[in-house]
């Protein structure tokens, strides 16, 4: 008994100590946990204003993700297998279309549910979702679409929404701060800061239509029909594409100006289409050689470099040759701006061109026509080349047989080149067999002989040619030799 008694006071009085030790550790604990060694200042300042917050704040329910679906082209079935192939496949089931998915980003410009996104997003759609940022999901319909700027016009049925404000994209400078916000790569609503790197873009053969807003603010895949948004929060432009080798950001993207997505945003929800103006003329840039040629100061303007027959600018007078500064008294940069100022124009309207015509400025007025898809191609700029020589080029009269094979009138004289040596400097410009040769320094050639005698009487000076090439006259500028 005693030594029972023993055991269990030896026992108890080990636990006693080692609960007494664990006592003291846990008191130490608490002791260090309720007054640590490093204390820490809170701020009771207000959130810093020098960031974006406010503007991302009003702006994000105002930006959607789309989702759509469309018919896609099923996968293979028996059906498209050779009958004396189909013993080697086995047995393989008739397999029904399959729906292709894609996402992207838009707009809320109206309380009643009209939205502004890419055409690229909703093109061919079956069934387009729209999500905000409430998490509330809307089934849209199409109200239209214009594939040669890119931008689509939704509806959805829903009131009291938070929509975007429009800026005046005309006043965007560069390097003003620029946001874009949409649902790249679908992961949710992101918000990416830049700078514009520059406006009045084009040339770039994106669009048919062009005059972008490049920014460095990042734009992925999901972004297209979101929002560039300046430091004010005010819309400047719709996210449409980006200029990547990889397909992801680089730092150069392009947003189409308010201004045009307001422009073509009333169309289609006021008729459905866009209806643009026709000239009737192929435009193409005024280069340093070229002013040089045609004594045109300045290097600002747009040549025409064709005149389609029967058409508004034939009617009026308008010539090859002739080089439009200004339309209704503003200046025109470039043939890319002179385009989007016709485009623009309503159908039926008097434009007036300033041109420079002979070395002489003068003023053609010129009743527009409405712009249909069988005159789109005369509207299209015409192909420029380089500096160029004319060795390394074996030319030839015009013949019957060469008429009906470069697909010309009867009527039609000029000197055709029948073969070029790839490695002459012609080639490098961009000439090619059966380019038809018609005027050397605003001289019209019929023949071989007066070819020659018309380069001999250049003295070594540039000479201006005017091509025909597949229908379309071209200018080209042949410098000097040495």
């Amino acid at each position: 008994m005693r030594i029972r008694v023993f055991r269990n006071w030896k026992l108890t009085t080990a636990a006693a100590a080692l609960f007494a030790l664990g006592a003291l550790g846990g008191a130490a604990l608490t002791a260090a946990h309720s007054k640590p060694n490093v204390e820490v200042k809170l701020s009771t300042a207000a959130p810093p204003k020098a960031g974006f917050g406010d503007v991302v704040e009003r702006n994000l329910p105002a930006v959607v993700s789309i989702t759509m679906t469309k018919s896609a082209s099923p996968q293979l079935s028996r059906n498209d297998i050779p009958p004396e192939l189909a013993p080697f496949f086995g047995r393989m089931p008739q397999q029904q279309p399959r729906k292709a998915r894609g996402a992207g980003s838009g707009v809320i410009v109206s309380p009643d549910g009209y939205l502004l996104t890419n055409s690229h997003v909703v093109n061919k759609a079956s069934q387009i979702k729209v999500l905000l940022s409430d998490r509330r999901e809307f089934t849209a319909r199409l109200i239209g679409e214009d594939t040669k700027t890119d931008l689509a016009v939704l509806k959805i049925d829903a009131t009291n929404l938070p929509t975007v404000t429009f800026a005046d994209s005309a006043r965007v400078r560069v390097g003003d701060y620029s946001l874009a916000i949409g649902n790249p790569f679908g992961v949710g609503q992101t918000v990416t800061m830049g700078i514009v790197s520059a406006t009045a873009r084009g040339g770039l053969g994106i669009e048919e239509y062009e005059d972008f807003i490049q920014t460095d603010a990042a734009i992925n895949p999901g972004n297209s029909g979101g929002a560039l948004v300046n430091a004010n929060g005010d819309l400047i432009g719709i996210n449409t594409a980006i200029l990547s080798p990889t397909g992801g950001n680089n730092g150069v993207g392009f947003a189409i100006p308010s201004n045009l997505a307001r422009h073509v945003m009333d169309q289609l929800i006021s008729h459905g289409k866009v209806t643009r103006a026709f000239l009737g003329v192929t435009l193409q840039p005024l280069t340093p050689e070229l002013a040089t040629a045609m004594n045109i100061p300045g290097n600002f303007g747009a040549v025409i470099a064709d005149v389609t027959p029967g058409s508004p600018a034939a009617r009026a007078g308008l010539k090859s040759g002739d080089v439009i500064t200004a339309m209704n008294g503003k200046k025109v940069n470039d043939w890319v701006q002179l385009k989007l100022m016709v485009g623009n124009s309503a159908p039926n309207t008097e434009a007036k061109f300033t041109l420079i015509r002979d070395a002489r400025e003068q003023t053609i007025a010129v009743t527009l026509d409405e712009l249909t898809d069988r005159k789109i191609a005369a509207n299209r700029p015409g192909e420029t080349n380089e500096d160029a020589a004319l060795e390394g080029v074996e030319v030839a009269n015009l013949t019957p047989r060469t008429r009906r094979q470069l697909d010309l009138p009867p009527t039609a004289e000029g000197v055709v080149i029948t073969a070029i040596d790839p490695s002459s400097k012609a080639a490098e410009a961009g000439l090619r067999q059966g380019d038809l040769i018609r005027q050397v320094n605003r001289k019209p050639v019929a023949n071989v002989t007066d070819l020659d005698d018309q380069l001999r009487s250049a003295n070594s000076k540039d000479v201006l040619l005017q091509i025909n090439r597949e229908g379309a006259n071209l200018f080209v500028v042949l410098p000097a030799e040495g």
